[in-house]
C-alpha cells in the first residue's frame, strides 16, 4: 500500500512537470525565456586547417568548439574506436582469437599491421592493444570475425546499430578497420559521440592511454612483439614535438582519401575533453588539435552542481515541490556538471525543464542548462521517497527526536518466536495423544479377537469332564 502511494505521487509529479513545462512555453525544443543577468557571450573561436573538428566535454556532452561537425568525411583508422568498444562489450579479454586467411592477407600489405600469420592465436586483450596502439588492421579484422561468430558482416551490422543507438545520424561503416570505402563515412559530431561512449568504458580508457605494450610469444612467433602508441601527443614514439601534458589517450588515422584523422582525450582543471579532427593535413592536424583543446581549457570552466545554485532552477523545482501540499518529493541529482565560459557565472545559465521517466529508476524529469543558446549540461530530477517517521513506542531518547510519552515496548520478533514455540508444543502434544489413542485401540482389538477365538463349552463337554474327574477319584 505504501509503494502504491509512492507510485501515485511519482506519477503526479511527472504530470506536474509536463504541465508546468507546457505552461511556461518550454515544450519541445524551445527554451524557457528568462533574461540573464548579463549578456551571454560565447568566446571567439580559433582557426583550424582541417575540414571538420569538434571538442566535446566528456561528462556533460557539451560542445565547446565546432567546425562543420555534421559534414560527412572518411574516418580512416579512428573507426577502430567503435570496433574496440563493441569487442569489449561483447567478448572476454581472455578469449582466444585465431587469425584467418582473410584477416591476414586482406588487411596487411601496405596498410598498418604487426605481421600476424595464418592460424596465429592471441588473446582478445592482446588484439585490442595491437589494434589501438599500432593500428593493426589484421587485428581489427580478426576481432570482428571473433565477435561476429566468424561473420565480419554480422559485426559491421553491430557497428551501425551501435552508432544509431548513440545518436549518430551521419555515419555508416562497411568494415572494422577504416580501410578506404566510398560508403564508409562519419561526421565530427558522430565520432565524438562514439568516442565519448568508448571513454566511459574503463577497459577502453586503460588501453587508449597505454604508451607501450608487449605481446608475449605466440604459437607462430617465438619472440615477443613490442607495441608503441602512435598518438604523438601522448607518446614519444617518433617525435616529441607534439607531446601534450593533458593528453590521456586517443587514436590516429590516415588514408589518402580520408587525410589525417585524430581522436584525442585530454584532462585538465576538472574537465575531460574529447577532440575529433577530420580530413586534416599531416603537417598540422596535431597543431589543430592542440589549438582547439587549449582554446577550451583557456576559456571554459566546470561548475559542480552539488555546490551551485541557480535562481531560475530554484524557481522551477520550487513549483514542482509544491505540487503535493508543499511536501518536497523531488531533488536535483548529484554529481552533475555544467560547462560555462570563464566570463560567465552559473546564475547566468538558463534552464529548460524536460519531462522524462527512466524504466526502473526514480528519475521523473531533467533540468537542461543553456548559455548563449548552447547546451552546457544537465541534471536529473530524482523522486525522493518520504522518510519513515519514528513511532512513540520506538526506543529513542527524547533528545534524539523520540517521544516523551510513556510507552510500552513490544518486541515483535520475540512475540513471533514465542507463538511459533507454543504452536510447536501444542502440535507435539496433539501428536502424542493421537499415538497413545492408536496404541490403546490396538490393545483393545487384540483382546476382542482373543475372546472371540476362545472355544465355547457345551453341556456334553461339561458332563464328559465330570465323568473323567470321578474316575480319577
Amino acid at each position: 500500500m505504501y509503494n502504491n502511494k509512492l507510485k501515485r505521487i511519482k506519477s503526479k509529479i511527472l504530470v506536474g512537470i509536463s504541465t508546468l513545462a507546457i505552461g511556461l512555453g518550454i515544450a519541445g525544443n524551445s527554451l524557457l525565456c528568462i533574461d540573464s543577468k548579463a549578456a551571454e557571450i560565447w568566446p571567439s573561436s580559433v582557426d583550424t586547417a582541417c575540414s571538420a573538428a569538434i571538442v566535446m566535454e566528456a561528462e556533460t556532452g557539451a560542445i565547446l568548439y565546432e567546425k562543420n561537425i555534421d559534414a560527412q568525411f572518411y574516418p580512416a583508422s579512428i573507426t577502430k574506436v567503435l570496433t574496440a568498444l563493441l569487442a569489449i562489450e561483447n567478448s572476454n579479454l581472455s578469449d582466444v582469437v585465431t587469425f584467418s586467411s582473410d584477416a591476414v592477407f586482406k588487411n596487411e600489405g601496405n596498410s598498418s599491421h604487426i605481421g600476424r600469420d595464418l592460424d596465429e592465436q592471441m588473446t582478445m586483450e592482446q588484439c585490442l592493444y595491437g589494434m589501438m596502439l599500432e593500428s593493426a588492421n589484421e587485428c581489427a579484422y580478426a576481432i570482428a570475425e571473433h565477435v561476429g561468430d566468424g561473420d565480419v558482416n554480422k559485426f559491421i551490422t553491430m557497428m551501425n546499430d551501435k552508432a544509431k543507438e548513440l545518436g549518430c545520424t551521419n555515419t555508416h561503416f562497411t568494415n572494422p578497420n577504416g580501410l578506404p570505402d566510398p560508403n564508409h563515412y562519419t561526421s565530427a559530431r558522430d565520432m565524438a559521440l562514439i568516442s565519448k561512449a568508448a571513454y566511459e568504458n574503463k577497459i577502453f580508457d586503460k588501453i587508449t592511454g597505454t604508451k607501450t605494450y608487449t605481446i608475449p610469444p605466440t604459437n607462430k612467433h617465438a619472440e615477443p612483439t613490442l607495441l608503441n602508441n602512435h598518438h604523438a601527443m601522448l607518446n614519444f614514439y617518433q617525435t616529441n614535438k607534439y607531446l601534450y601534458d593533458p593528453c590521456v589517450g586517443g587514436k590516429t588515422g590516415y588514408t589518402v582519401d580520408a587525410g589525417a584523422t585524430l581522436v584525442t582525450y585530454a584532462k585538465k582543471d576538472g574537465m575531460t575533453l574529447i577532440s575529433v579532427v577530420l580530413n586534416g593535413q599531416t603537417e598540422n592536424y596535431y597543431t589543430d588539435t592542440i589549438n582547439i583543446l587549449n582554446y577550451c581549457f583557456d576559456n571554459f570552466t566546470a561548475y559542480d552542481l552539488s555546490s551551485s545554485s541557480n535562481t531560475y532552477e530554484e524557481s522551477l523545482v520550487g513549483k514542482l515541490g509544491a505540487l503535493n501540499n508543499d511536501k518536497k518529493y523531488i531533488k536535483r541529482g548529484e554529481n552533475s556538471t555544467v560547462i560555462l565560459p570563464k566570463t560567465a557565472d552559473f546564475s547566468d545559465a538558463k534552464c529548460k525543464l524536460v519531462p522524462t521517466s527512466k524504466a526502473g529508476e526514480d528519475v521523473v524529469g531533467q533540468i537542461q542548462y543553456y548559455y548563449a543558446d548552447r547546451f552546457v549540461g544537465s541534471a536529473d530530477l530524482i523522486f525522493e521517497k518520504a522518510n519513515k517517521v519514528p513511532y512513540p513506542f520506538h526506543n529513542i531518547d527524547e533528545e534524539n527526536g523520540g517521544s516523551d510519552v510513556t510507552y510500552i515496548r513490544f518486541d515483535f520478533k520475540m512475540i513471533i518466536i514465542v507463538l511459533v514455540a507454543v504452536a510447536v508444543i501444542f502440535g507435539l502434544i496433539k501428536l502424542f495423544k493421537s499415538k497413545s489413542n492408536q496404541i490403546l485401540l490396538k490393545k483393545k482389538r487384540r483382546k476382542e479377537t482373543k475372546r472371540r477365538r476362545k472355544p465355547k463349552y457345551t453341556v456334553i463337554d461339561r458332563n464328559r469332564n465330570r465323568r473323567r474327574r470321578n474316575r480319577r477319584r
